[in-house]
């Protein structure tokens, strides 16, 4: 028996990095997960990796950037499956430059990726979530959030990830609706893999358990706050980073 069983989730990027580490998970933990990316193509082989008999892991293309699309596909899963227990909102870019340098395109995509899907993701699932009264939200915040140069766009992406956690928790938990975000630093993803390596071993270096984190170590965290075992949790951002967040 998995401590998921039974359970529909909904992860967002889930093609790679931490988000198709937390589909694995959850299959493993005994839940039917549906698999949302941009890349469809991407996704499929992710999913197909991790399930390749296509009955625990399904993988959908979604733009969470964009509020009809996700009505559409959410809508699409709810009437298929009847609900959405857990939703993960994984899905993140970011488009770093300094800020004088930096364009409103690059500014406003990574707002709209990162935090507007937010809304637009656990507005889908909360009238659901709501009857029933029952949901697990986990949102993917960043040790960016407490500010990184050449961030100012991700970091407020990512620092408003956690007011917008702490605020839904309140608005919530009367509905046994758990929302809390994890705040991961270094991770061993084509994200920090495209940093400069000056860059990279310093974050290293600045970490306390002095190495990168691997997505498997972060999904173990929304395995958790996906479960039972979390059952008096909620508004809370774990940050999940190797200590990096005390340099």
């Amino acid at each position: 028996m998995g401590k998921l069983d039974g359970k529909i989730a909904v992860v967002t990027g889930g093609a790679k990095g931490i988000g198709a580490a937390t589909v694995k998970r959850f299959v493993e933990d005994g839940a039917l997960v549906i698999s949302l990316d941009i890349n469809l193509e991407q996704v499929e082989a992710a999913v197909k990796e991790v399930d390749p008999s296509g009955k625990l892991a399904v993988a959908m293309k979604c733009n969470v950037g964009d509020e009809a699309d996700v009505n559409a596909v959410f809508g699409s899963i709810i009437e298929k499956y009847g609900k959405v227990d857990i939703l993960v909102n994984n899905a993140g870019i970011t488009r770093d430059a300094m800020l004088h340098k930096m364009s409103d395109d690059q500014w406003n995509s990574v707002i709209n990726v990162n935090l507007n899907s937010l809304f637009y993701c656990c507005k889908a699932v909360l009238p659901k979530m709501r009857e029933q009264e029952y949901g697990k939200i986990i949102n993917i915040s960043s040790s960016s959030a407490w500010g990184n140069a050449g961030q100012t766009n991700y970091s407020a992406s990512k620092g408003a990830v956690i007011g917008f956690t702490r605020s839904l928790a309140k608005e919530s938990g009367r509905k046994n609706i758990h929302v809390n975000c994890i705040a991961p630093a270094m991770i061993d993803t084509d994200m920090t893999k495209a940093m400069p390596d000056d860059v990279a071993d310093m974050a290293v270096m600045l970490t306390p358990l002095f190495r990168k984190g691997q997505p498997s170590e972060v999904a173990a965290v929304a395995s958790f706050l996906a479960s039972d075992d979390s059952s008096f949790i909620t508004g809370e951002c774990i940050q999940t980073g190797g200590g990096f967040i005390m340099a």
